[in-house]
């Protein structure tokens, strides 16, 4: 149980006790040595949530709730709350790669892959931008929001946390869209899309509310299904697939925009594990080795994109280059679900097939539902004093509803969400990297002070390299539907998406500058 929750779990504290406790800096309920406390956050801070908290009737309701399951079924209540040494529970370090098979290798990243074909790439062409743009961003995806506030300070990581917020909903819109039309395709499309986002979207939720250490569990094994069925997928596909099969448009410059805006869509996919993955690592000791963390996590990355996202490439292969005609009309009759159906046979094997590639999805899905709650929480202390999992819920909510919008465009959801959120990936991956190893190579981080906005640093230096690299670089190196930026445009009559690499660059050029006048400035 974690500190917040001490409060609650006895008698309420009295009001006047806990104003004492917010003006002299002290909570009462907490000794310095009580190891009863769940986390290390400052007992100040502790004291304001636990103010709000029995202050205010529906947060007291709501927290009194959440002890209620807690008690019942066992759900986690830590919030963002650290977690001291001596209380850490650690899973095997094996499941820092383990858990990364369940959250990629999953239907919900196939139609990536398909994107290739769409955009009139070779087999062999869109093998090449699968593997290189994956590689690099999940080189780079390995921070967390909490920590951003080192470099991005207490409000600038306010602004993290809502687009974290919106990457991981982002790509939870796609699986929960992939998962509806394959159960539509299951019942002979006798029922709606939109009932199975639906029923994806609550078990997803109900799952990530009993937090870490079952996530851990269901992570450790959850892969081992979907990896057997997406191989099947790629033995009876084989057949139909033409890797020999030329481009339809010729290799000229815009083959080559489409290449640099198919590369992109996999740095982005990758590069999004960076906003949230050390979540997953909170309960391991500080002295676990760092080099073993990450190139387990490297690994646990780009293997499973790659072999799952390659299958896509394969089937919108076989269906939009090579034209196999069943495959081509069930993917346009009825998206990637149709397609599915089609690729797997005979049809009850199919059928079968799609059923538990349907909750596959749900690691990836229990993961965003989980830390989109935890960086709800750090937007303030109001934020904080709402339990994690009514924010896991109200994710998973509107994630249901905009499934169901949009459930009848998922190609133009995927290319255009998964290129949109690497413009911010690879800057706010770029700015915390700069910090950690040139800034603080002298200073630690003095994590007792991560929740005081006076010891952080300004955040005005990340801010701006954020935003410079949106703004100059994403904005005019842009290749979307519905706007191309002007150097994107180069890129023949469609443009060539570059505003990955232009927000990288100048994010590399600028953080430093303006970091080296705020730390001059302010001395932090």
């Amino acid at each position: 149980m974690d500190s917040k929750s001490s409060h609650i779990a006895g008698a309420a504290p009295e009001k006047g006790i806990v104003e004492k406790d917010l003006e002299s800096g002290h909570d009462s309920s907490l000794d310095a040595n009580d190891t009863r406390a769940g986390s290390v956050t400052p007992a100040y801070e502790v004291a304001k949530t636990a103010h709000i908290q029995h202050a205010i009737a529906p947060f007291r309701y709501l927290n009194q709730g959440e002890l209620w399951l807690d008690r019942k079924l066992g759900i986690e209540t830590q919030g963002i709350d650290r977690i001291p040494e001596d209380q850490k529970r650690p899973p095997s370090i094996w499941n820092t790669f383990l858990m990364w098979w369940s959250m990629t290798c999953h239907v919900g990243t196939i139609p990536l892959g398909v994107l290739g074909p769409e955009f009139g790439l070779t087999l062999g062409d869109s093998a090449a931008a699968i593997v290189v743009g994956t590689f690099l961003g999940a080189s780079t995806g390995l921070r967390q929001i909490a920590t951003s506030r080192y470099s991005f300070g207490f409000w600038g990581a306010k602004l993290c946390s809502v687009l974290n917020v919106i990457v991981g909903g982002g790509f939870a819109v796609v699986n929960v869209v992939v998962t509806g039309q394959m159960l539509s395709a299951v019942s002979d499309y006798s029922m709606t899309i939109s009932v199975g986002c639906v029923i994806v979207a609550v078990i997803s939720y109900v799952v990530s509310v009993f937090g870490f250490a079952m996530i851990h569990t269901f992570e450790k094994y959850s892969w081992i299904l979907s990896f057997i069925l997406i191989c099947v997928l790629y033995g009876q596909a084989a057949p139909h697939i033409a890797p020999d099969t030329p481009a339809p448009y010729g290799k000229d410059l815009a083959y080559a925009g489409s290449w640099l805006s198919f590369m992109s869509i996999n740095f982005s996919s990758a590069s999004g594990w960076c906003s949230i993955a050390a979540d997953y690592y909170c309960n391991y000791p500080a002295n676990t080795k760092s080099s073993k963390v990450f190139f387990l996590t490297l690994a646990g990355v780009t293997l499973p994109t790659v072999f799952t996202t390659f299958a896509g490439a394969c089937i919108g292969n076989g269906a939009l280059l090579a034209e196999y005609k069943p495959w081509n009309d069930a993917y346009e009759d009825h998206g990637l679900g149709g397609l599915l159906r089609e690729v797997y046979h005979p049809l009850g094997w199919s059928k079968t097939c799609l059923v538990f590639l349907t909750f596959s999805v749900l690691g990836n899905n229990i993961a965003i539902n989980y830390s989109s709650g935890l960086s709800l929480q750090l937007l303030g202390h109001y934020f904080h004093a709402i339990p994690r999992f009514i924010w896991s819920f109200l994710v998973a909510l509107v994630v249901a509803i905009l499934a169901i919008v949009g459930k009848d465009h998922l190609s133009t959801i995927v290319s255009n969400f998964v290129s949109l959120l690497g413009y911010w990936t690879v800057s706010f991956t770029l700015i915390l990297l700069m910090e950690d190893k040139w800034f603080r190579r002298r200073d630690a981080y003095d994590l007792e002070v991560w929740d005081k906005p006076s010891k952080l640093p300004v955040g005005a230096a990340a801010v701006l390299a954020l935003l410079s690299g949106y703004l100059a670089g994403g904005l005019p190196g842009m290749a979307q539907v519905w706007y191309v930026g002007p150097i994107a445009a180069k890129f023949g009559p469609y443009g060539g998406d570059v505003g990955v690499y232009m927000s990288a660059a100048i994010t590399l050029l600028v953080y430093p500058i303006l970091r080296t006048f705020e730390k001059k400035r302010f001395g932090r």
